[in-house]
């Protein structure tokens, strides 16, 4: 790792960082600087594995959220290189902007523009939300599924190096005040040159429900851009779970969800599909749509996938021109790699008419 002390594995060396990125480095601050940004940490927005989130305010008055990361993470010094080297170096719309960082010793924060809508999780899922009875309408859900499509596209192909996330699900996605969807989170994040198609990676990284097939077992293929491609499908999926009024757990979600949308699929029950009986036909195209694009995209075999640059064309298109994909297997980690591909599923994409492997990269 590049930024990490010789004598020290595990310390960030921040100087080493800011002669690299120059002008690209986000502003560096004291932890004297972050305690009055949060007034003492007195405001609690979030919480999880990585530390907890404040919000707090710069001189110039810019709400913020501060990151601060737990003293006890194990990999924390690799999670905070990762966050602010993939992170610090993007500029788009879709994607959350790091304001600054801060590294002192185990003290360690990160700053970000502040998002009043909170994460997208909170929309979709009813436990612990203060958002139960908000449900957003199909217009809206089809918008957030688009920018966060274009957030990935340009991770994908719009920046010098090419960041695979590696942890798309819904507490990553970040709206502010207009539902625009931002792409949060990098400590999972994967540098790579453009032209790398497949990436060298230990381990698996990722949430349960939302890790593709061959981030577990490389026998499903190379982990490369279309693992995100995959979890975005099943976000995606679970967009459309919430507005059917579901309140399934992610391990359901994503080993059985898939399956009933393709029964009602195919035997054309948008009442259940839409989970709206008095849906309009508008609104039903919609819905369709997303359902169809959520399903190329998490397609078992990574070349199978459309690219995240497909998949925006896909949304933004005409319904009539998407085909039903081939139905996935029923994927879980616990599935042998031998597994991959069942007689049926084979038997289906040879019935069902395929985007060609060129429209798919």
């Amino acid at each position: 790792m590049a930024f990490l002390k010789r004598d020290k594995r595990d310390e960030f060396d921040v100087e080493a960082f800011i002669r690299n990125y120059g002008s690209l480095t986000p502003k560096r601050y004291t932890y004297e600087n972050v305690m009055k940004m949060t007034d003492s940490f007195r405001d609690k927005i979030g919480k999880g594995g990585y530390g907890t989130v404040y919000k707090g305010r710069l001189p110039d008055g810019l709400l913020v959220a501060v990151k601060v990361l737990s003293e006890s993470k194990g990999n924390g010094g690799e999670d905070f290189i990762n966050e602010v080297a993939s992170i610090g170096r993007t500029s788009h719309v879709n994607i959350v902007t790091l304001s600054g960082f801060c590294y002192e010793g185990d003290k360690r924060a990160l700053i970000y523009e502040y998002m009043p809508n909170g994460s997208l999780d909170n929309f979709i899922h009813k436990h612990g939300s203060g958002m139960t009875n908000f449900r957003l309408e199909w217009k809206t859900l089809s918008e957030i599924a688009v920018g966060i499509a274009r957030g990935l596209e340009y991770l994908h192909r719009g920046c010098n190096t090419r960041i695979l996330h590696f942890d798309i699900k819904p507490q990553n996605i970040l709206l502010d005040k207009y539902f625009c969807p931002k792409v949060a989170d990098f400590g999972l994040a994967k540098l790579c040159k453009t032209k790398d198609s497949i990436v060298s990676m230990m381990g698996t990284r990722g949430t349960a429900g939302y890790i593709a097939p061959e981030v577990f077992s490389r026998n499903f293929g190379g982990v490369s851009h279309k693992s995100d491609v995959y979890s975005y499908g099943m976000l995606v999926l679970e967009m459309v779970g919430a507005k059917k009024n579901l309140d399934l757990g992610v391990s359901h979600t994503s080993e059985m969800f898939p399956h009933y949308v393709y029964k009602d699929l195919e035997l054309d029950k948008d009442e259940n599909t839409f989970g709206d009986p008095d849906i309009s036909e508008e609104e039903k195209e919609i819905a369709r749509k997303m359902i169809l694009v959520s399903l190329w995209c998490i397609q078992t075999i990574p070349s199978d996938r459309p690219s995240m640059r497909k998949v925006v064309e896909m949304l933004e298109g005409p319904l009539h021109s998407l085909k039903i994909a081939p139905k996935p297997l029923l994927f879980s980690p616990t599935v042998a790699a031998e597994d991959t591909m069942t007689t049926s599923q084979a038997s289906a994409m040879d019935s069902v008419t395929t985007y060609q492997p060129s429209e798919m990269d």
